[in-house]
C-alpha cells in the first residue's frame, strides 16, 4: 500500500509539473503582443512604416549593409508570417523571421541608403490600437555606412535583455549569413586639398618670390602626416606638382568619401601691410546658387554621394539638394568655429576669421568643407614664416586640434 502511494504521490507531481509548465506558456502566450498589420507612408525624401498591435512591446532598430537592409527585432511578440511593402522609394521587400521562440525580427531591404529618424510607440487612440513607428529618411552613403551595427540600435529600454548580436546567429536559416551585426568603426576620412599647382603657381611671394602653390603642398604634407598619426584616414588632392581643375578637386573628396574636406591657400593682397590667417566656408547665396545649377544638370547620379536623384521630378531634387547644403553648411560652419579657435592660440588671425565666399572647391553638396588661407605672400613678415617648415608644423598642430574638436562635437560625434 506504501508503495503504491509513492507512486501516486509520484505521478500526481508529474502532472502538477506538467500543468504548471502549460499554464506558464499559456500565460506568455497570452501576454504576447500581437502585430496585426503594417504599412508604410511615402514622404519627399522618407517613409515612415507604422505596425499596429493589441499591445506595447519592446524592441531594437537598427541598420545593417552588404546589402542595404533596417532591421526590427520585436520582442515578447507574434505576427504574420509575412508583411505587405507598400509601394515607395527606400524599401523594395520584407521579411519576417524568428529570433527566438518570443522574439520575431523584421528586415526591410533599402533601395538606397538611408538613416533611422525617429522611432516611438503611440497609445490607443479612438479607433487606433498601439502603434509603432519608424522614421526613415534618405540619407548619403557616407552617413549610411557610419550607422551600421546594433552599436547604433534605437532601442525601447536601455537595459533590453534580448542581445541582438546572439540573437543572429540563430536566425541564420532566414537571415543573409554574409552579413554582421557587429558594429563596424570607421575611421574618419579627410580630403585635404593643396591649392594650385603646375601650371597655376597661385600667389607669389612680393619679397622671396615664392611660389603659393610650394607652400600649399609642403603644408598639406605636414598635415597630412600628424592627422594620420591621430589615427585618421588623409588623402591630398594632389602630392606633386600637378594642375588638378577646381571640380575635378571636389569630385577626388567624393571618390574617397571624404568625412571633411580642407583646401589649402596663401593669401595675397596690393596692401602690403595686409596680414593674418582666415577660413572660409560656403556662403548662404553662394551655396542656394549652387544647389540650382546642381538640380539642373542632366545627369543628377551622385551628386550626394550615393543617392541616384535621376528618378525625382525637378522639384524634389531642389529640395533635396537644398536641404543637403544647408545641412553642410552648418557642419562647415562648426568645423571653421574650431579653427579660429585653435588657430588664434598661436598665429595671428585677421579680425573677422570665419568668412563666407563661393569658393568652387566648397560647393561639394555632401561633404563639409572649408578653405584655410594661412597668411599673406604679399606681407614681408607672413611670406618668411610661411617659407618655414617649424612655422608650417604650428600651423598643421592647431588645424589638427581643430579637427579633433569638431568630430568629438556632440552633433557630430553622434553620426558615427
Amino acid at each position: 500500500m506504501n508503495r503504491i502511494l509513492h507512486i501516486l504521490k509520484r505521478i500526481t507531481g508529474v502532472f502538477l509539473i506538467t500543468l504548471f509548465v502549460t499554464f506558464l506558456s499559456l500565460t506568455s502566450s497570452a501576454q504576447a503582443a500581437n502585430i496585426l498589420s503594417m504599412r508604410i507612408g511615402q514622404q519627399v525624401s522618407s517613409v515612415r512604416i507604422v505596425f499596429d498591435s493589441d499591445k506595447a512591446f519592446n524592441y531594437n532598430v537598427f541598420l545593417l549593409s552588404d546589402p542595404k537592409r533596417l532591421v526590427v527585432d520585436a520582442i515578447d511578440c507574434q505576427l504574420k508570417k509575412n508583411l505587405h511593402s507598400d509601394t515607395n522609394n527606400l524599401i523594395s521587400s520584407t521579411r519576417v523571421g524568428n529570433l527566438n521562440d518570443s522574439d520575431k525580427r523584421i528586415v526591410f531591404d533599402l533601395k538606397k541608403p538611408a538613416l533611422i529618424k525617429k522611432v516611438f510607440t503611440l497609445p490607443p487612440q479612438g479607433t487606433q490600437k498601439w502603434r509603432l513607428v519608424v522614421d526613415l529618411a534618405l540619407s548619403s552613403e557616407r552617413d549610411f555606412e557610419a550607422k551600421i551595427g546594433t552599436k547604433y540600435a534605437i532601442s525601447s529600454s536601455k537595459t533590453q535583455s534580448v542581445s541582438t548580436a546572439s540573437n543572429e546567429k540563430k536566425s541564420s536559416s532566414w537571415f543573409s549569413s554574409s552579413s554582421s551585426a557587429k558594429p563596424q568603426s570607421r575611421k574618419k576620412i579627410i580630403v585635404l586639398d593643396p591649392g594650385h599647382g603646375g601650371k597655376d603657381p597661385g600667389a607669389i611671394g612680393a619679397y622671396g618670390k615664392i611660389y603659393e602653390k610650394n607652400i600649399t603642398l609642403a603644408m598639406g604634407k605636414e598635415l597630412k602626416s600628424q592627422l594620420e598619426k591621430k589615427g585618421y584616414t588623409v588623402y591630398l588632392t594632389r602630392s606633386t606638382d600637378i594642375f588638378i581643375p577646381l571640380r575635378q578637386r571636389v569630385k577626388i573628396a567624393q571618390k574617397y568619401k571624404a568625412d571633411l574636406f580642407m583646401s589649402l591657400h596663401a593669401d595675397s593682397a596690393p596692401n602690403r601691410n595686409a596680414k593674418g590667417l582666415s577660413i572660409y566656408t560656403l556662403s548662404e547665396t553662394a551655396s542656394d546658387k549652387e544647389a540650382a545649377a546642381l538640380a539642373e544638370r542632366e545627369n543628377k547620379v551622385d551628386i550626394i554621394g550615393g543617392v541616384d536623384f535621376s528618378e525625382y521630378s525637378k522639384e524634389i531634387n531642389d529640395i533635396l539638394i537644398s536641404l543637403s547644403q544647408t545641412d553642410c553648411r552648418n557642419k562647415s560652419s562648426k568645423f571653421a568655429s574650431y579653427m579660429v579657435s585653435e588657430m588664434k592660440k598661436s598665429v595671428k588671425i585677421v579680425s573677422d576669421t570665419h568668412r563666407f565666399a563661393g569658393f568652387a572647391v566648397l560647393k561639394a553638396p555632401d561633404i563639409p568643407s572649408a578653405l584655410l588661407e594661412m597668411g599673406y605672400l604679399s606681407n614681408k613678415g607672413e611670406e618668411a614664416l610661411l617659407k618655414q617648415s617649424d612655422y608650417r608644423k604650428k600651423l598643421a598642430t592647431s588645424a589638427a586640434k581643430a579637427i579633433d574638436k569638431y568630430f568629438s562635437d556632440p552633433e557630430i560625434a553622434a553620426l558615427y
